[in-house]
């Protein structure tokens, strides 16, 4: 079984977060796919955001801030 690092966003109204997780990798058909933790990880930091906590949030991931650009034509 192999292991990779991999960076995951979560979207949640104004705010996008990047979550570092790690996927696995073996010869079965849900490969590859996520621990159990890392799923945890990433629906705190979802459900953070949903609340509008964002020091929570970023405690387990890199938190932006989403605001939309004018284009003029």
């Amino acid at each position: 079984m192999g292991k990779r690092q991999r960076v995951k966003y979560v979207h949640e109204g104004r705010y996008a977060a990047e979550v570092d997780v790690e996927l696995f990798d073996d010869e079965t058909e849900w490969s590859p796919y996520l621990s159990v933790g890392d799923a945890y990880k990433l629906d705190d930091v979802r459900d953070a955001l949903r609340r509008g906590d964002i020091a929570a949030a970023a405690k387990l991931a890199r938190v932006f801030s989403l605001q939309p650009v004018a284009v003029s034509r």
